[in-house]
């Protein structure tokens, strides 16, 4: 600092007392090197858990919301992008039935309440397969964002009442619509029953909140049909090749401790005829893999939850954590 101005100098000095306080603006959970954890072992020695993240949403007709083109997005009706987000409720979910049946996949539905009401015959189809259900908001044309703290809990608590009536089972998890939270959102879910959230894509490995009894599921951001294919561009190939890379890349990490794999599906997306085959082709290379757990984000939670919250193991990891 030779050189420096008085004031430079005092700023710097400043900067570093309040540099632990300054890094700790996010008190939802604490920064975790994944080198530095107890090794996570899932059911039958597996090391990729896999889950399918299919969103399940209704839109409001005059509100903008996902668009394919933006340069309708502003009207009132846009029949543009409206029709082709509602193809996914028409068209591509059953589609996708068809594919999870053959395959024998269990949905882990990310479901905004508004569908029990639009569309009873998914949550009919859902409930003959036992998918696992969590909330994702009342729908996908309004965003979980600057709520105060007692709106938020009758509106959450409105959300999962009218989930648990229609499916005939509480949510166990939650991923806001557009990822999107306040502040309060896990500390209101947890008083509600809920055990974990997706919102926070910051880890190929579950986490603990801190809140009590509150962990964090990994979601997939990125390998994410929406991004792959609206925002990037991708082709049914790419995202083939997409899925495959991510698969193998976190198959070899996981030779010492567990991985979890999700890949977030929408119905009018991936379930467009000239996308669908490519969908088919990457869940078969993924189950023909020996060491891979075909199962949902509910059971990912439980089992994270009985091997280190539940016996005091996953509250804090310390450098002396066994190397992963």
């Amino acid at each position: 600092m030779r050189g420096a101005s008085k004031a430079t100098k005092k700023g710097m000095r400043s900067l570093g007392r309040d540099a632990r306080a300054w890094n700790m603006d996010n008190s939802l959970y604490d920064y975790s090197p994944i080198v530095n954890r107890p090794k996570l072992v899932w059911p039958e020695g597996a090391r990729v858990a896999f889950y399918i993240g299919l969103n399940v949403e209704h839109f409001e007709i005059d509100k903008p919301s996902t668009s394919i083109w933006s340069g309708t997005s502003h009207l009132k009706p846009d029949p543009l992008n409206y029709g082709w987000r509602d193809y996914g409720a028409r068209v591509g979910i059953w589609r996708l039935i068809d594919t999870f049946d053959k395959y024998r996949r269990r949905a882990s539905v990310l479901l905004n309440s508004d569908v029990c009401f639009h569309y009873p015959e998914i949550i009919e189809a859902g409930k003959q397969r036992g998918w696992a259900w969590l909330a994702h908001g009342k729908n996908n044309s309004i965003l979980h964002a600057e709520m105060t703290s007692a709106d938020e809990r009758l509106f959450l608590n409105e959300i999962l009442t009218t989930i648990t009536n229609a499916t005939g089972q509480r949510p166990k998890g939650w991923m806001g619509p557009g990822l999107t939270e306040t502040f309060e959102t896990p500390n209101i879910l947890k008083e509600l029953g809920l055990s974990y959230v997706l919102d926070w894509c910051a880890d190929d490995q579950p986490f603990p909140l801190n809140i009590p009894g509150m962990i964090s599921v990994p979601y997939a951001i990125e390998l994410n049909d929406i991004n792959l294919f609206v925002a990037k561009g991708f082709s049914g190939e790419d995202f083939y090749h997409a899925v495959v890379d991510q698969f193998d890349q976190l198959y070899a990490d996981s030779a010492e401790s567990g991985r979890v794999m999700a890949l977030a599906l929408h119905p009018f997306v991936i379930g467009q005829p000239f996308r669908h085959k490519h969908l088919e082709m990457a869940l078969e290379y993924i189950a023909s893999h020996e060491g891979v757990w075909l199962t949902t984000s509910d059971d990912i939670a439980a089992n994270y939850t009985d091997q280190f919250i539940a016996e005091g193991r996953g509250l804090s990891f310390s450098s002396n954590s066994l190397r992963v």
